[in-house]
Parts: structure tokens; sequence; C-alpha cells
């Protein structure tokens, strides 16, 4: 989310910029036009005023008003609106050239004309609008210069000569250069052009033809530069606090995760802490995943180093045995008595049987450090299995016998012949196995009447390759065996106390 906003933010900052420069210029544009619209209107007032006072002389009004432009007779005020619109009208050439007029002014609007050009003149002085009051035939009665002359053909004048008011945008020519800016609006290069009519009786006494050049965006930004400069301040301060917070959530706890990364290839363990700023939650999930698989790693190093060397020295005394046998009877051949040689060759027999019982150990060990078999079994499902090997011994079985126990038979097997078998070799004649059931797991518990385990050596029992029975062939890895299946499958085990003989207790989650 931090990374899509900070983008977004940058994708948008620029497109946001043109949307307003857009609007801007368009809403410059229709501020300009209704500029022109009001002056326009306070000119035909006073135009209306002088046509009603020669209406009695018998002055010729023009055209029928359109009906469609007709105001309501019921409503009080018909406002006349902007209509430019720089999205949707396109920009007309520049204005055409006032043309030779059919017949002459007639002497009542050559009066009108003397009479409102002095107002012309003061209103173009404050306004700096261009202003061109037209008779009913488009002949101009007020203007620069080119009175008498005609704008009947401009498409605006004609529309407002039937009564309607029209207004385009139109390419404006300038003598002066561009400002220097002027490619961020196309203000500089446009003048809005307004035609009103003049209804008198409803008909077209005349036409109100005004333009003007309307503000250009760097013209009326360098008017508000103070609220320009705090504005651009507070984008800046914006801009700094998104990075701050980009940097403090994302790219300093990813750098000091690196760096972790680096420290730990290096084997520095100390490492393996939380970082100090987790930032995003999606980066402190990583970082406790990351940190939990070296943890995870160095232990198993660890392991594998203690096993590695368990195994070798372990494996090293029944070789080496079996070696010193095999060379004494090599180089005693016809010297060793036939006793002596059998006792060397059952010793070879007896180390060569713990070598197998070893490697069997180590299978077991493998396949349960690796993915466990899916299953579910019940005590009273192995009940048979358990008679049929260890008829030494008798195993009463009690409890919830028949609940599901969610760890495959051939699994919780394993771990229940390696309890038994030690009970076996320790003097037991009767072992109880009770499964007791509470909220969330099971606990099996197991029970015999042996000779038990000292206070020194309950502390050891579960180190690999512990063993008081090492003469007998006692390898110290059942019980590690044991706790690494019931490991695969979320389960724990533990020596637990005891009047007489061993206990043990083993827990593991019920299934879902």
């Amino acid at each position: 989310m931090v990374v899509f906003a900070v983008l977004a933010a940058v994708l948008l900052l620029p497109l946001a910029g043109l949307i307003f420069f857009r609007l801007f210029e368009n809403e410059l544009v229709r501020q300009t036009e209704s500029e022109l619209i009001a002056q326009s209107a306070v000119l035909a007032a006073a135009f209306s005023e002088q046509v009603k006072a020669r209406l009695p002389d018998g002055i010729k009004l023009g055209a029928i008003q359109d009906k469609n432009a007709r105001p309501s007779p019921w409503r009080r005020y018909t406002p006349q609106l902007p209509t430019i619109d720089l999205a949707r009208d396109n920009i007309k050439g520049p204005r055409p050239d006032a043309t030779l007029a059919k017949g002459g002014l007639s002497p009542q609007y050559r009066a009108i004309g003397a009479q409102l050009d002095p107002l012309v003149q003061e209103t173009q002085k404050l306004t700096l609008a261009g202003f061109r009051i037209l008779d009913p035939e488009g002949r101009i009665i007020v203007g620069r210069g080119d009175i008498g002359m005609s704008l009947a053909q401009v498409a605006e004048v004609s529309a407002a000569l039937e009564g309607r008011y029209s207004s385009v945008l139109r390419e404006r020519i300038s003598d002066s250069p561009p400002p220097p800016l002027y490619s961020i609006s196309r203000g500089t290069t446009v003048r809005v052009f307004t035609a009103m009519p003049v209804i008198v009786d409803g008909r077209v006494a005349g036409v109100i033809y005004a333009s003007r050049t309307p503000s250009n965006i760097v013209k009326y930004l360098y008017g508000e530069r103070r609220n320009v400069f705090f504005a651009g301040l507070a984008i800046v301060l914006a801009a700094l606090v998104i990075g701050t917070i980009f940097l403090r959530t994302i790219t300093r706890p990813l750098i000091e995760l690196i760096a972790r990364t680096d420290a730990i290839k290096e084997g520095d363990r100390t490492a393996i802490r939380p970082l100090a700023h987790s930032g995003t939650r999606e980066i402190a999930q990583l970082s406790s995943s990351f940190f939990a698989m070296a943890r995870s790693l160095f232990e198993r190093s660890d392991f594998i180093a203690n096993f590695a060397a368990h195994v070798s020295h372990e494996l090293k005394s029944p070789l080496t045995s079996i070696q010193g046998a095999a060379e004494l009877l090599r180089d005693s051949e016809t010297k060793m008595k036939p006793v002596e040689r059998k006792r060397f060759f059952n010793n070879i027999i007896d180390d060569t049987q713990r070598l197998s019982v070893l490697l069997q150990r180590l299978r077991e060990l493998a396949r349960a450090d690796g993915p466990h078999a899916t299953g579910n079994t019940s005590l009273s499902a192995m009940e048979g299995e358990i008679a049929k090997t260890f008829p030494s011994i008798t195993v009463e079985i009690q409890g919830e016998r028949e609940t599901s126990i969610p760890i495959s038979s051939e699994n919780m097997m394993i771990v229940l012949a390696h309890l038994l078998d030690n009970a076996v070799q320790h003097g037991a004649k009767h072992v109880t196995i009770m499964l007791e059931e509470d909220v969330s797991d099971l606990t099996v518990k197991v029970s015999d009447d042996g000779e038990g385990i000292t206070e020194h050596n309950r502390s050891k029992i579960f180190d690999s390759f512990f063993t008081t029975r090492r003469e007998q062939g006692g390898t110290g890895m059942g019980l590690g065996i044991a706790r690494t299946i019931l490991h695969a499958h979320g389960g724990t085990i533990a020596l637990a106390p005891a009047e007489a003989g061993a206990s043990f207790e083993i827990r593991v989650p019920k299934a879902e």
C-alpha cells in the first residue's frame, strides 16, 4: 500500500498539474466573457434608450428577434451566461476585416453613435476591451476609424443580427512577442469576441460587438506569487513527508535486513534479533520468517555437526574391533587355538550386529526427520501388534482406547516400540499405556515397573547416543528417534515423575 500510494502520487501529480492549468485557463476565458457580457449589457441599455427616444421619428429597426432567443415573459431575470468552453470550442481565425457597406448610415444611427462614443471611450480606458456598436444592418456606428463599414459577414455578428447572443474564440493578432512562458497557456494567443443584440420592441435595433484578450496564467500566477510560493512550499514539504515515510517504512528496514543477511552469512549469530524498525507489517513478517529460518539452519548445522561426531564415534568402535579381530585371525592362522578363533569370530559377528542395529536406527531417524506420513491410529488398533512384538511383558492399555491419534500407525508403533524396548532392557514385566483427552491435546502416558532411571541420568536420556547398555548393544538413539517423530507431528515427549519404574508422557494435538 505504501509503494502504491507513492507511485500513484507521482503519476497523478503531472496529470493534476495539466488538469489544473487546463481548467484554470478555461475559467480565465469564461471570466473574460462574463465581463464582456456585463459591459455590453450596460452599453446595450444606453443604446436601447437612444433608439426608443427616436421611435416617434421613424427610426428603422432590424429583424424580428429569433423566438428561441426571446426571454420568458414570466421570468424577472434572464441572465446571459458564458458559453465558451476550451474543451469543446475550436479557435477560429482572426476576425475578418470590415467591408464596404451597401448604402450609408442613417442620420439617426449616426447621431446615436455620436452620443455613445464618449461612453465607449471611457469604458475602454478602464476595461481594455475593444467595442464596436453596429446598426441593425451590421454597419459600424461607433469604432476606431471604420465608421460606416460593415461587419455583417462575421459569424458572431450575423447571429446577433438575428437576435441571438453569440461568442467565439479567435486567434489574436499582436505586434508584441509572446511572453517567455506563454506555452503554458493559450490565453495570450486568443481573443474573446462577444456579439450582443440590442432588442427594442422585439426587434433588433443594433449589436454591441466587444472583444478582449483574457488574462494568461503566467500573469495571474505572478500576481498571486505569494500564495503560489506557499503552495509550492506545501508541496515540497508534502513530498519530504512522503519521502521520509517511504524511507522509514521501506528503505531503512530493507537496508538493515540486507546488512543482517550479510552478517548471518558470515556466521554472526548475534545478528538473529528483531529489526530496530520493521516499517510495514509485511517487512516485519518477512524479517521474522527470515530470522526463524536462519535460527533453524544454525540449529540444524549444530545438530548435524554433533550428530556426525557421535555417529563417527559409534561406528569407529565396532569397526576398530572388527579390524583388530580380522588382523589377528589373519596373522595367527596356524598358531591360534580353535577356542580363541571362535571367540574372535563371535566378536566380529557381535560387532557386525551392533553396526546393523546402529544403521537401522539411523534409517529410522532419517525417516522421522523427513516429511511425516499422514494418517491416524488408535491404541486399540495397535494392541495386537504390540503384544506380538513384545511377548515377554504384559502391556495393559487403559483410558480412551478408541480415540483417534493423528499419527500414522507405523510412526506411532516406532515411538511405542522404543519405549517398550527400553522397559524390557531394564527389567520391566508390566507396562501400562493410558490415553487421556483434554480440550486441545491427547496425552499418552507409558509407565513400567522396571528399574527406573537414576536421578543422575534423568537429564541425559534424550541426548543423542546416550545409553547405559552399550555393552548389551544399546545405541542411545531410541528416545531421540521417538522425539523427532513426535516433533514432526507437532507433539512432545517428556519424562514424567514415577514412584517406581519409569514413566513417559507423550502429548500430541488433537486432529481437526
